[in-house]
Parts: C-alpha cells; structure tokens; sequence
C-alpha cells in the first residue's frame, strides 16, 4: 500500500507544475561527473569534463522517462539538436532512471539525437535537483536544465517542472555564448 501511494504521490507531482529554484547559481563551477548513459540504446560512459571539451553542454535533468512531460521534452531536445549543434553545444539527459531505462528511451523519445544518463545520488545531491514531496525526497530530479560553457561554469539555470521553456532557453544561451 505504502508503494502505491509513493507512486502516486510522485505521479501527481509531476503533474502540479511547481516553481522550484536550484540551489546552484549562474557562475559557479558546475560539479563534475562520471556515469553510464546512452545514445541510440547503446551504452555509453558520460564524463562532464570529457564533453566540455567539445564546448558548451546542455544539462538538463528530468524525473522520469516514458512520462507524458519527459517524453515531450526529449521529442523537443529532439528536434532541436540540429540547433545545438550549430551552436556548438552537447546535449545530455539525466534522471534517475536505470541503464536498460534510459538505452530505450534514448532511442524512442530521444530518437537517436542525443544522449540520457543515469543521475546517481550524488549527481542530484551535487546538482541539487532532488525532487521533494511534502519536503520529501521522491528519488526523482526536478525538471531543471543547465547550460555550462566550456570552461565549465554555469551560465543559465532553468528550473520549472513545465517542460515548455527548457529548450528555448538553454538553445539562446548556447547561441549567446556562441556569439561571444
């Protein structure tokens, strides 16, 4: 019993769009990380470091894969990419979903574009995204993006559970940054 009223209590958190702040601020280091992810249902090992280095990474977290709002939000991450791309920017996906999860979600709602990872405890703890129910932690990430440039200091933080704004935003922060 105790199960479905979490279940339940989570889902309707992700209904009841809410203001949530994250904790971390505009020009600060964002926190490194190593995990596994996917791009395309294959498994892949996710270094922030390691994609930097590429340029600027779109960081956004999401609570749960295969939701109505999460699969929204891939499909427009989706159709963005081409843009990110010009703007020289990496895009990457994180809940806390497991591997097998998110390799399935990687290719039927990221469709192929971009790569999901697995937030662990202490990537959510360190991004300060867990989600709280009743000031609980549900073992959820909010629905917050992050645009970090390439030297690796947060440049846009975008933390609302309506996924609507995430990709227009973090898309002209990459472009702001591209622009000098």
């Amino acid at each position: 019993m105790i199960k479905h009223v979490l279940a339940a209590t989570a889902a309707l958190a992700l209904l009841v769009p809410a203001a949530a702040n994250a904790e971390l601020a505009q020009g600060t280091a964002a926190p490194d990380f190593t995990t596994m992810g996917a791009l395309a249902g294959k498994q892949m090992k996710v270094n922030l470091k390691e994609l930097l280095k590429k340029g600027p990474v779109v960081l956004y977290f999401y609570p749960k894969a295969f939701t109505s709002g999460c699969t929204m939000e891939a499909h427009a991450f989706a159709e963005a990419t081409a843009d990110f791309a010009k703007a020289g920017a990496t895009v990457l996906g994180m809940s806390n979903d497991d591997l097998p999860t998110l390799q399935k979600f990687s290719t039927a709602e990221c469709r192929d574009k971009f790569a999901v990872a697995t937030a662990t405890k202490d990537v959510i703890k360190a991004y300060d995204v867990s989600l709280k129910v009743a000031g609980i932690s549900s073992g959820l990430t909010k629905r917050t993006s992050y645009v970090i440039s390439k030297t690796g200091k947060i440049v846009l933080v975008h933390s609302d559970m309506d996924y609507k704004d995430h990709v227009k935003l973090t898309l002209e922060a990459v472009q702001k940054l591209k622009k000098g």
